[in-house]
């Protein structure tokens, strides 16, 4: 999502916004107009650095060089999972109903098999979440397991993008500004030019003194 992911960069550091733009795969009209609150849509921000997508050094050194640009993180090879339950932290494992619940929700596609890889837990555990027969079902509320830290952003799009691919459904694309997007980028590049073109002409009338003179030796 990037719009979500310049709108946080905007809020939350001292990048340019030349920097977002590349590292969000945007255009530069689009990230000044998250900045201005121009887009016709409010943006909740996205956060790359919990998404493991960022680190804070990274940010850091595109803050302190402006032709820096910002290079987004590969999982490291020893890391990725091929066999195996996944593991997670003791103090996250309440939060897999809620992660659970939040793909059987927004990603109706996805088998319960690929949810028992991706969060790691049973498949009795998803299906007592999808037919709400879970001894906790009353306290569940779906929360993107991204956001819970129960796995990368990457992991998540690329299990979507399978699931879609199996059943036939085109892959979700982020367009909640597509609509305006030529229009907003046309109206902002028409401001700009149109202030170069008055900044010109108050510099020519600055340096043309001839129009007040009067030769006192004309009669």
């Amino acid at each position: 999502m990037p719009h979500a992911t310049a709108s946080w960069l905007v809020d939350n550091t001292a990048l340019s916004f030349e920097q977002i733009a590349a590292f969000c795969g945007l255009h530069i009209l689009e990230v000044q107009a998250i900045a201005d609150d121009m887009a016709a849509t409010k943006l909740t921000g996205r956060d790359p650095v919990r998404a493991g997508e960022l680190t804070m050094a990274e940010i850091e050194k595109g803050q302190a060089d402006a032709n820096y640009r910002l290079v987004m993180l590969k999982g490291p090879e020893q890391v990725r999972r091929t066999k195996g339950p996944r593991y997670t932290p003791v103090s996250k494992r309440q939060d897999k109903p809620d992660g659970i619940a939040w793909i059987i929700r927004n990603h109706a596609e996805v088998s319960d098999g690929q949810i028992s890889k991706l969060i790691g837990t049973t498949r009795t555990t998803i299906a007592a979440i999808r037919d709400r027969t879970h001894w906790n079902i009353a306290n569940i509320v779906p929360k993107d397991p991204v956001t819970l830290g129960l796995c990368s952003q990457r992991e998540l799009d690329a299990i979507v993008a399978k699931a879609a691919k199996a059943a036939g459904i085109e892959a979700p694309v982020d367009s909640r500004l597509e609509g305006d997007r030529e229009a907003l980028i046309d109206a902002l590049r028409a401001e700009r030019e149109a202030a170069a073109r008055a900044a010109d002409a108050a510099l020519s009338g600055e340096g043309d003194d001839s129009a007040g003179f009067v030769d006192p030796f004309k009669k």
